[in-house]
């Protein structure tokens, strides 16, 4: 007994926090990825790409953002193309809900520790049916990968030979359901040639919200037929996506409505649909089918709020999320009608949620900030197309104006731990920096302060 204490003590060092394996382990990814990227055989005969390229490349496919500074459909190779899609697949699932498949297909149990890193990357609260739930995931996922590529698949084979259009379905159907943003058109064109096409504006936009929408959701609206009833997590999360949407296609309908460079020339029907689509993708895909310099600043602002609040917790997107921007919007409201409690579809939220809310967006609202000041200095940019990149990248978006390919050395590095810091969280990047301590054993006596 006293050896197996001696060897456990021996090896405590070893011990990572899951928080910690999550971080060092998108690491691991990121750097293979980048190694893979700057092999010959992935870039296209006669060009070559320097290492932080590569890692920018890497880090923005694994943090499913789709920030480029070299042109993903003419710059790499089908295998480079493959590599950014692997790489896309993972981050958006995450590394051990893909370790998890191996581990089910193989047989293998999970083991106590694989379960709380599990929990830590879905953004649960307990460990219960987190197995159940990474299963479901898994298969959700891969299912609508897989009709949306044979959906797209068939669309793009009017436009091109069989094969390249089969292959552009899958790339894309993985691309927009991780959010990711990530397109093989070439010279930075994302979907922009499909402006008022129904079936690539439908299948696109229910990738990105169904990727969005987060897998607790999606889970929960399967065994809707059964339970007859939604969490307060899914009915929160659904609504605020669904009143997101609507709220910013009215807005930025009416913004650019008679803008000649983005919907001035169209008719109704492609002005509706582009609306929709650019409402949609800030929520953090990353895909456009409107050219994003061409938007009025105001418009460019209401994105940047937009790619603020992101997608949903336990999805593939980035942001502050719905469920945060809820809590802060209810909030706001329970104080205004002098009330003690945030209640929400007559559920009353703990105290804790709302410090944790108040924590991630005064965190994100800080880095934010601080890389775009960063930027203003080693950049020669206007500060709106900063914050605007900088947003993009720490919401895990890839929407931009153009900036990304011109960034400096230093740029480029600092928009790649933004998108770092992104993707993992700022709190689950913080804990992983220092553990969070126990709770206090005292309170101290009630002070009073004057605010507002």
């Amino acid at each position: 007994m006293a050896s197996q204490v001696s060897k456990v003590s021996e090896f405590r060092w070893l011990k990572l926090s899951p928080p910690q394996i999550l971080v060092i382990g998108f690491a691991v990814i990121i750097l293979i990825g980048a190694l893979l990227l700057m092999l010959p055989v992935s870039h296209v005969p006669g060009h070559s790409i320097s290492f932080l390229d590569a890692l920018f490349t890497s880090t923005s496919a694994t943090c499913v953002t789709g920030l480029v500074v070299k042109d993903t459909g003419t710059f790499f190779t089908t295998f480079g193309q493959i590599v950014i899609m692997l790489l896309i697949q993972v981050g958006g699932l995450g590394f051990m809900s893909m370790a998890t498949l191996f581990a089910l297909v193989f047989r293998r149990r999970i083991s106590l520790r694989e379960r709380l890193v599990l929990q830590e990357a879905m953004n649960q609260s307990s460990m219960e049916g987190i197995v159940r739930l990474i299963r479901s995931v898994l298969i959700y996922s891969l299912v609508i990968e897989a009709c949306a590529a044979v959906l797209l698949t068939f669309r793009w084979a009017f436009d091109m030979p069989l094969g390249r259009a089969a292959f552009f379905g899958v790339f894309h159907a993985v691309s927009m359901f991780n959010n990711a943003g990530f397109d093989l058109f070439g010279e930075y064109r994302s979907l922009t040639g499909y402006a008022d096409d129904p079936v690539v504006n439908i299948v696109v936009m229910f990738l990105i919200v169904s990727g969005g929408i987060g897998f607790i959701v999606m889970s929960d609206i399967m065994d809707y037929r059964h339970k007859r009833r939604l969490s307060l997590h899914s009915k929160v999360v659904l609504s605020m996506t669904a009143a997101l949407i609507v709220i910013g296609a009215l807005v930025l309908f009416i913004f650019e409505f008679t803008n000649p460079r983005t919907m001035g020339s169209l008719g109704l029907g492609g002005k509706i649909w582009t609306a929709l689509f650019q409402s949609v993708t800030p929520r953090t895909a990353g895909a456009n089918t409107l050219d994003m310099t061409g938007l009025r600043q105001a418009s460019q602002f209401f994105i940047v709020i937009l790619m603020f609040i992101g997608a949903s917790p336990g999805s593939t997107g980035g942001g502050i999320k719905t469920t945060t921007f809820t809590i802060m919007i209810g909030a706001v409201i329970a104080m205004l009608r002098g009330r003690d409690d945030i209640v929400l579809f007559r559920y009353r939220l703990a105290q804790e949620r709302v410090f944790k809310a108040l924590t991630i967006t005064l965190l994100a609202l800080l880095l934010i900030v601080a890389v775009s000041m960063v930027l203003s200095t080693t950049e020669d940019a206007p500060f709106l197309n900063l914050l605007f990149e900088t947003t993009s990248a720490f919401a895990t978006v890839g929407l931009s104006l153009g900036l990304t390919p011109d960034l400096s050395m230093a740029g480029k590095i600092l928009i790649c731990l933004t998108m770092f810091a992104g993707r993992l969280g700022v709190l689950t990047l913080a804990y992983a920096l220092g553990p969070k301590k126990g709770k206090e054993l005292y309170r101290y006596p009630e002070g009073k302060m004057i605010i507002g």
